[in-house]
C-alpha cells in the first residue's frame, strides 16, 4: 500500500490514518488527513505503528532534543533518523514531545483565552474575570506571555481589582535543564499593591517528564520593585504616602502538570521568595509566596473549547500597613484554545 509522502499511523484497533502529522504533546498526537479540514487527535499510547517523512524536533524523557524523522522499528520501538548525529532506537514511551520544524510561525504557536462572569442580585455584585496565555516553541528555546484580570463591583463598596501577568523565556540545556528569564507583575487592592514588578533569572530542571505528567523545579534570584496605594483617613483625605519598596530576593519554584486524566488537565505552580537584600522600606525577614492551581476540562461541548476553575493565593508576611498578608481568589471560566 502506497501513500506518497503522507505520514502513516496504524492504531491498535488496526485502523490506518494517513495525513500530515503536526505534533504530539501531553500524550496526544495531532494529524490532519488530506480528506478533512478537521485535525484528528489520537492518544500516543493507542498508536501501534508510525511512519513519518517530515523533519521533527523530538524530545525524550531524558531531556534529549533530536532533529529528524522517525518510524516504528518493532512493537513499542521507534527508530529516529538523527540529522545532527548518530541514529538511535528508543522506546515509544520515551518520546514525550514531537513538533514539526518544517512549519511556519503559526504552527509553533499555541494560545488559550477564557472569560467568567457572575452577578448577585442581593447586593448588585458583578464580577468579571479573564485569562489569556500565549506560548511559542522553537528548536532550542520557548517563550510565553500571560495576562489575568479580575474586577468586582458592588454597591456601597470600593471596587476590588486584581491584575497579574508576565513574559517568560526558556533556553533548553542538555539533560532537561533550562535557563529561564521572567518578568512578572501583580496589582491587587487587597494588599494595597498598585504594582509589583519582578525580574527573575533562574536555572530549572525537569524532575519528571512523561506522557502523563511533567514536574519542573527552578532556583534563582529576583529583583522586585513595588508601589503601593496611599492611606486615606475616614474623610477620604490623604493620611500618609507609602514609600516604594525594592528588594533582591531568592527564588524557588516548582510546577506540576497532570494531563493523563481523560479530558482533565491539572496544573499547580508554587513560587517562594525569601528576601536577601532590601532597602530601608522593607522589614527584615520578609517572605512571599505565590500559588496557583488550575483545573481544565478540554473539548467541553465543542472541540477546542474548555471550562476552567482556578485558585490563586498571594502571601506576604511583611505587608504594608494598609495591606493584608493574604490575598486569594477563586475563578471559573469558559474558553477556547488553539
Amino acid at each position: 500500500m502506497t501513500f506518497g509522502q503522507n505520514d502513516i499511523l496504524k492504531l491498535k484497533n488496526n485502523d490506518i490514518i494517513v495525513g500530515d502529522l503536526k505534533n504530539m504533546d501531553r500524550g496526544i498526537v495531532t494529524i490532519e488527513p488530506p480528506y478533512s479540514d478537521v485535525d484528528f487527535k489520537i492518544k500516543w499510547e493507542e498508536i501501534l505503528e508510525v511512519t513519518t517523512f517530515q523533519r521533527y524536533l523530538i524530545t525524550l524523557t531524558n531531556g534529549s532534543r533530536i532533529n529528524g524523522s522517525f518510524k516504528s522499528e518493532a512493537p513499542g520501538k521507534i527508530f529516529i533518523d538523527n540529522e545532527e548525529g548518530e541514529d538511535l532506537t528508543v522506546n515509544q514511551d520515551d518520546i514525550v514531545n514531537i513538533n514539526s520544524v518544517d512549519r511556519g510561525f503559526l504552527s509553533r504557536l499555541s494560545a488559550n483565552i477564557d472569560f467568567g462572569f457572575s452577578l448577585t442580585k442581593a447586593n448588585n455584585q458583578r464580577q468579571l474575570n479573564s485569562n489569556l496565555r500565549i506560548d511559542y516553541l522553537a528548536d532550542r528555546w520557548s517563550t510565553n506571555l500571560y495576562y489575568n484580570t479580575l474586577v468586582t463591583n458592588q454597591d456601597d463598596v470600593d471596587r476590588i481589582r486584581r491584575i497579574d501577568g508576565g513574559l517568560g523565556y526558556r533556553y533548553f540545556l542538555p539533560k532537561d535543564w533550562n535557563l529561564g528569564v521572567d518578568l512578572t507583575f501583580l496589582s491587587n487592592t487587597e494588599q494595597s499593591l498598585d504594582l509589583r514588578t519582578s525580574a527573575k533569572l533562574g536555572l530549572g530542571k525537569f524532575v519528571k517528564r512523561s506522557n502523563a505528567l511533567y514536574w519542573l523545579i527552578a532556583v534563582g534570584a529576583a529583583y522586585t520593585s513595588e508601589t503601593h496605594s496611599s492611606v486615606l483617613n475616614s474623610n477620604n483625605d490623604l493620611s500618609s504616602q507609602i514609600p516604594d519598596r525594592n528588594s533582591m530576593e531568592g527564588y524557588l519554584g516548582t510546577s506540576l502538570n497532570l494531563y493523563d486524566i481523560g479530558d482533565i488537565n491539572l496544573i499547580a505552580n508554587l513560587n517562594l521568595y525569601p528576601t536577601i537584600i532590601a532597602d530601608d522600606s522593607v522589614e527584615s525577614g520578609r517572605f512571599r509566596t505565590d500559588f496557583r492551581f488550575d483545573a481544565k476540562y478540554d473539548d467541553f461541548v465543542l472541540k477546542d473549547f474548555y471550562i476552567r476553575a482556578g485558585f490563586t493565593l498571594n502571601y506576604d508576611n511583611r505587608p504594608v500597613e494598609a495591606g493584608k498578608e493574604v490575598d486569594y481568589i477563586f475563578t471559573t471560566g469558559f474558553g477556547w484554545s488553539w
